[in-house]
């Protein structure tokens, strides 16, 4: 089973582009969050019901996951944070979004929404804890914010990860967490694309410009990971055991 994921687009169409045109060839698609762009001029709104039809036009050729970053809330919860209601709305047959999960032949994916706060964060928790009990073959995670002290957090000044998610990781100790957020990590001499946190593998696939998005082809059956940039293409065999 090949995945392919891909996060920090920020409304690059031609990414959008390149992903529907490609889509055929993997099993599943998964973004990691920040499909719109907070700084662009283009109205929120706009930007969201063209994304909508992207989305659906991947989803005629394959299985989508889509998760949400920081830059696609558009709503507030009752505790005030940020929400991405939109990408709750665009929950289908074959799209599973934030708070989702999904089974596959040997593994298990669970699907983590952005937390903005306390509350949202307690609710990530609690599914998360909910998930662990479900869990058969490999766990993997979809977060949009990477782990706090690992390469793939690092800004080139200093590391910029999520502290919770690096306890979580520490508690719950998932096979894989596809992750993005901190764009250039890859490419500095101190960051990477990917690291090992104990026995959890944790990936940042970057942001480039140009046609085609950064993106990790994870192939579940040979147990590799490979990414794909304009830097050229870097390989990493897995070697995770099955739970």
């Amino acid at each position: 089973m090949r995945l392919l994921f891909v996060a920090d687009l920020h409304y690059a169409l031609k990414q959008f582009d390149w992903l529907v045109a490609n889509a055929t060839n993997y099993d599943l698609i998964i973004i990691g969050g920040d499909l719109l762009d907070l700084a662009s001029s283009l109205d929120f709104d706009v930007q969201i019901v063209v994304v909508e039809k992207y989305l659906a036009r991947i989803r005629e050729k394959t299985r989508l996951i889509v998760s949400s970053g920081n830059h696609d809330g558009d709503s507030r919860s009752a505790a005030d944070e940020s929400v991405a209601q939109w990408i709750q709305d665009s929950r289908t047959d074959g799209l599973c979004v934030d708070g989702d999960s999904l089974q596959l032949p040997g593994a298990f994916i669970s699907i983590c929404p952005w937390w903005d706060g306390p509350a949202s964060q307690a609710e990530l928790e609690r599914q998360l804890a909910e998930h662990a009990s479900n869990v058969q073959g490999r766990w993997i995670w979809v977060h949009h914010a990477p782990p706090a002290g690992s390469p793939v957090c690092w800004s080139g000044k200093k590391f910029i990860g999520d502290e919770v998610l690096l306890a979580w990781i520490k508690k719950y100790q998932p096979d894989m967490v596809l992750s993005g957020h901190i764009h250039n990590s890859p490419f500095y001499p101190d960051g990477s694309w990917v690291d090992r946190i104990g026995k959890t593998w944790v990936f940042n696939p970057g942001k480039q410009i140009g046609p085609c998005p950064t993106n990790i082809i994870l192939d579940l059956d040979a147990m590799t990971a490979e990414w794909i940039s304009l830097e050229g293409k870097s390989v990493r065999q897995l070697a995770v055991a099955n739970r």
